[in-house]
């Protein structure tokens, strides 16, 4: 059986409670310092003549909203995605999220990294002031990241079995390090380190979904996956694709929705993940139960 999805941000809450959830937990949400973030939005809001396809931000409201409405429809863990995309500004933003997750109970602490001097020193540091998930975007920042430099980096989370959402799909467009090569050989060198494939790896999910397959931490998380704001065709089509090997990977799906840089409603990240036909246990795993283990969420 696979209950029907919300049809509105409203109705999220009646759908969880249908499914006997206690909420939700979404690994993918992005809060940062509020000039970075206007820097984002003006990122996305670039997009447009680069790529014939306008990309507006559904959710550009201020931060005390946003969490206001995350917690209205029952997101009850989520963390706060900070990436840099230069060198020098990893620590400032880790110091940010620290700050940030210490005046909300319900931000799981967040930190990322750069290729740089000093990288090993301060990922340390965050561990040891409590950092529970890392974000690494590839494609923003613009590195290899199984640069040497970073090494001894994703040893230390491998050893700590702290997971780090990593974007290193070439979505929406490519990079010079994206693409599954890249993360790849971190994988090999690394073979215990917890990662949390963002977007599927889109658009090469065959190979980034084959990482959750052969890698026992290796998970992926639904963002942006089967939405239809661009191209319902498509998105049906890739359900229909990737359902099975889905279903099979149930226990490695975790729920991402990247607000609040979409250009949808929330719901209807859970409305499109409904219409796999895999079933309300698949989606209970997706919407809470994966998530809250990962993550050390009470339930």
């Amino acid at each position: 059986m696979t209950t029907a999805g919300p049809a509105s941000d409203a109705k999220v809450p009646a759908y969880w409670r249908a499914l006997g959830l206690p909420g939700i937990v979404d690994v993918h949400v992005h809060f940062l310092p509020d000039r970075v973030m206007q820097k984002v939005w003006a990122y996305f809001d670039s997009k447009g003549p680069l790529t014939g396809r306008d990309w507006p931000i559904r959710y550009r409201w201020s931060e005390d909203d946003r969490l206001a409405h995350l917690r209205s429809m029952g997101v009850r863990a989520f963390p706060s995605l900070v990436y840099p995309h230069k060198p020098d500004m990893a620590a400032w933003l880790n110091g940010w999220a620290r700050e940030f997750a210490a005046a909300h109970d319900d931000v799981i602490p967040t930190a990322t990294f750069y290729p740089e001097p000093g990288v090993a020193a301060y990922v340390d540091q965050a561990l040891r002031d409590g950092a529970r998930i890392f974000k690494v975007h590839v494609q923003v920042g613009g590195f290899d990241p199984s640069d040497a430099v970073l090494d001894d980096v994703w040893g230390m989370l491998a050893d700590v079995g702290v997971p780090a959402v990593v974007h290193a799909g070439s979505g929406p467009t490519p990079g010079a390090h994206t693409g599954p090569g890249p993360f790849a050989r971190v994988l090999r060198r690394h073979p215990a380190l917890t990662a949390v494939i963002a977007h599927m790896g889109m658009p090469d999910y065959d190979d980034f979904l084959g990482f959750a397959e052969r890698y026992d931490n290796v998970h992926v998380d639904t963002t942006m996956c089967f939405t239809e704001s661009f191209d319902a065709t498509q998105a049906h089509l890739l359900r229909e694709k990737l359902a099975p090997r889905l279903a099979d990977l149930q226990s490695k799906v975790l729920f991402g929705a990247d607000f609040p840089n979409i250009p949808h409603d929330y719901a209807h990240q859970i409305d499109v993940l409904t219409r796999l036909g895999l079933g309300d246990d698949w989606m209970r795993s997706v919407l809470w139960d994966n998530g809250a283990r990962l993550l050390g969420v009470p339930g």
